[in-house]
């Protein structure tokens, strides 16, 4: 088949709804792309970014450790993305309209993938993720097979038991913050630094804020098949709180990083971000999710809290991303004079 280039733009942007017929069509990429659920793969590669500009700033980026950490990292996420379909398929989770199904195809739900399918794409996926990290290890040495061990068990692990222990939060904090941003930091340079790891928690809190919306929206449909995400045992209120609270320490994070000049305050342009956050972000989270679509709700439903918490991560991450790559060049250009 041809490449449908098409959509692979749109997988890559949002999760699309599709049917067997037109799933028929596709070609392999396009298949992959859906069934890993690409969209959010965005958020993984901004982690690697991030590390990678970290070590440009100190003078010790690695082109070809960068590449083989980020394409590693992104693959090691996609192939999460697909055991986790086929173990809450397995377990049974995922049937009777159950949230997942409502917001993207799931492959094995809907009918496009069978279980071999869908466990070949995960395998595939998965050796090229290790083969990565194998690799690194080789070239790097040190901590990184120790990175790679939490990165695996994290990998294996997340869906069950952590994501019913109400630990899955907690670990999306550490996998997208101190293991991607400040393990990347040291595959690509040899240095841990715990400034790096304090310096990953702007975004990282982000992403864990994503996590959190959606297990808010699916909370009653959690609590009723014993599934005790954070949420459920905070419970919704507490819950979109909490949420809130991560938010703010985004900027309370960043505002610290300049203050002990681990940044210049070129990062501060991340309070671009903070009128939308005020606007429309804060006042959502105040109030329970509404029982039906609201009448000018972008048209991603039953996604509610967590699109408004993906709006603001890509938001925030956006202009954290810029302000990086601003100070680092900085950076480098004040102290080569």
């Amino acid at each position: 088949m041809h490449p449908n280039l098409a959509m692979w733009g749109k997988a890559l942007r949002i999760i699309p709804r599709i049917g067997k017929d037109e799933w028929d069509r596709l070609d392999v990429i396009s298949r992959w792309l859906i069934a890993s659920r690409a969209a959010v793969l965005i958020m993984t590669f901004l982690s690697a970014a991030i590390a990678g500009i970290l070590a440009f700033q100190t003078g010790r980026f690695h082109l070809g450790y960068w590449l083989l950490l980020a394409l590693g990292l992104v693959l090691a996420h996609a192939a999460n993305n697909l055991l986790n379909d086929y173990t809450d398929y397995k377990r049974g989770i995922d049937q009777d309209n159950y949230y997942r199904a409502q917001y993207g195809p799931q492959p094995l739900v809907h009918g496009l993938l069978d279980t071999r399918g869908l466990l070949t794409y995960a395998a595939v996926t998965g050796v090229l993720a290790l083969a990565c990290g194998l690799a690194l290890v080789y070239l790097r040495g040190g901590l990184t097979l120790v990175l790679l061990a939490l990165g695996a068990f994290f990998v294996l692990f997340y869906t069950w038991p952590l994501k019913g222990l109400a630990l899955g939060e907690v670990a999306v904090l550490i996998v997208w913050g101190p293991l991607m941003i400040g393990g990347g930091y040291y595959v690509i340079t040899g240095i841990w630094d715990w400034q790096v790891v304090i310096a990953s928690l702007p975004y990282a809190l982000g992403v864990t804020t994503v996590i959190f919306g959606k297990h808010i929206d699916k909370l009653a449909m959690d609590r009723a098949k014993g599934i005790r995400t954070l949420p459920v045992v905070l419970g919704e209120r507490l819950a979109r709180g909490v949420v809130l609270a991560m938010m703010v320490l985004q900027y309370g994070f960043t505002v610290y990083l300049v203050a002990v000049r681990f940044f210049t305050p070129v990062l501060l342009v991340v309070f671009l971000a903070l009128p939308t956050f005020v606007r429309r972000i804060w006042p959502l989270f105040r109030q329970p999710k509404p029982a039906e679509k609201p009448p000018d709700f972008p048209d991603v439903w039953p996604n509610y809290f967590v699109a408004a918490a993906f709006y603001h991560n890509r938001l925030f991450g956006l202009w954290f991303l810029a302000g990086l790559i601003v100070n680092a060049v900085l950076t480098v250009f004040l102290r080569g004079r």
